[in-house]
Formats: structure tokens, sequence, C-alpha cells
């Protein structure tokens, strides 16, 4: 039985326009051997990228308002959100969903993701407030596997290191037996997309395994299996940096859920590069 594991490396926080793979290359320098695998969050390479939009400057339908105010409110306040095992808190949270933000955001997952996906209650087909200051969102990378690829080759010709790089995100795979599926879209071949709201559902009220989503690998062929075990060593390793949700990070800096700046995030510790080795026991 293959044994992991895990260091996770911190950076300075990636703003946009970023060398990340130069920001890659210096952390793992002196760390990374031949065979090691490094566990790239798709979140900070979003964000490196220029994947983001400024919600403040979206104008919300009437659908995306209906969302906002009954979906979440009530829908994931209420029920789903009991359902699904929610605590105390996050109910509470999502009871007091705000409706003008709330339907900028709803609208933007509309837009980008479909209905689907804009009824979940976090993280609509990739997109992401989390770590991210003011009304900013990350969307999902649309290139992971040439990005991997690029970053792993990049990685040989700087350190001369035969490495694997994978890209991971948050949102979670579940798994029933050997199925494996997610409402995110996009995932590693091997995991299936599909249903947005509905995948999320049926996982989290059947209590399935669930982990970290793999989007790509470059370097070696692995088992869908053993990505999401990777994916979810590196998770574990990481942390949820300035918080979960975007509840969460307001909090930590004990301001509004748009009052979040740039140089708030500066001062975190940011681990978006995982060493993951592996080994016998």
């Amino acid at each position: 039985m293959t044994t992991y594991r895990a260091l996770a490396l911190s950076t300075k926080y990636w703003k946009p326009k970023e060398d990340y793979i130069l920001q890659i290359v210096k952390a793992i320098a002196n760390k990374a051997n031949n065979g090691d695998f490094v566990v790239v969050s798709e979140k900070a390479l979003s964000i490196a990228t220029g994947k983001i939009v400024d919600e403040s400057r979206i104008s919300p339908s009437k659908n995306a308002n209906l969302l906002a105010r009954f979906c979440m409110r009530i829908g994931w306040g209420y029920f789903f959100g009991i359902l699904c095992g929610f605590g105390k808190r996050m109910l509470r949270r999502l009871r007091e969903y705000p409706i003008e933000n709330g339907g900028r955001h709803k609208q933007l997952a509309l837009q980008r993701a479909g209905l689907l996906q804009a009824l979940m209650f976090g993280s609509e087909g990739g997109i992401d407030g989390s770590n991210l200051p003011y009304s900013l969102a990350s969307l999902p990378l649309d290139d992971a596997g040439e990005m991997a690829t690029e970053i792993r080759k990049q990685i040989m010709e700087r350190l001369g290191k035969s490495l694997t790089v994978l890209i991971v995100d948050t949102d979670k795979t579940y798994t029933f037996k050997n199925f494996h599926f997610t409402p995110r879209p996009k995932p590693l071949k091997g995991i299936h997309s599909w249903g947005g709201v509905c995948a999320y559902l049926l996982g989290r009220i059947l209590k399935l395994k669930k982990r970290p989503t793999p989007l790509a690998v470059s370097g070696r062929r692995l088992q869908t299996e053993e990505a999401l075990k990777i994916a979810n060593i590196a998770d574990k390793a990481r942390g949820s940096g300035s918080g979960a949700t975007v509840w969460d990070m307001s909090a930590r800096f004990k301001v509004g859920v748009s009052g979040v700046t740039w140089s708030m995030l500066d001062t975190l510790q940011h681990r978006p590069i995982v060493l993951v080795r592996s080994g016998r026991p």
C-alpha cells in the first residue's frame, strides 16, 4: 500500500499578472525530489492569470434577485441546508444572504454557468469569491491541462527535476463505490460532471465520501482514485487560506463581505502549492 507525505509551501499572495511559474519554482527549488507531486490551487492560478470579475459592475436580473432572496434565504437557509447537514452558523448566514450583492453574484452564475449551477449555495460552476478582495470573484480555468503541462516543463527546464503536476479545486467530488461525480464543470477525466445542484445535494444528503476535485495531471498517468487521494492529502495540508467562504474571510478581518482589501490578504500566510511524496510504509 502506498503512503504519502505532504508539505504545504508558503508564498506571497498571488495577485493578477503574477509570474506564478516563478513562484512555484522558487517554492519547491530546495524541497522537491524527482517523482514528487506538485499540487497547485486552481484558485491561485485563476487569480494570477486574471480570470476574475468585478461583481459590483453587474446588474442583476429579476431571476437573479429571486434566487438570492428565495433560493438562498429560504431554500438553502431552511430546507436544503438542513438536509445537507449544515451547521447553525452557516444556516444563519444563508438566512441573511445579502440580496443586492447576492443578486449580482447569482447573475454572474446564470450567465457563466447556467441555472443548475446558479442554484448552488456557493462556488457556482467554479465561480468563487473567497480569498479575493472587494466584490471580485474568480472564474474556473478553461485550460487547466495546458497549464499543468507548462508548469511541469518549466520545472524541468529550470530545476532539472521530473515532477508530476496536479491542478486541484476545493469543490468536492463525491464517490459511490467506483463512481466519482462532481457538480463542478471540467474535472479530471474519470470524474463525471453532471447535474449542478442535483449532484451536490445527492452527495451531501447520502453522506458520500467527498474530496477536492483534480482538474488536470501532467507528468504521469494516474488512476482517478489515486488523483483524488493525492488531492485530498494536499488539501488537508494546505488549509483554507483566508477562510473557506466569503463569510469566514470577512469575519476574520472584521469587515463586510466586500470590505476585504488586497493589503489585508497580503498579511496572511498563503499556501497555494503542496508537495506530496509517495513511499512504502
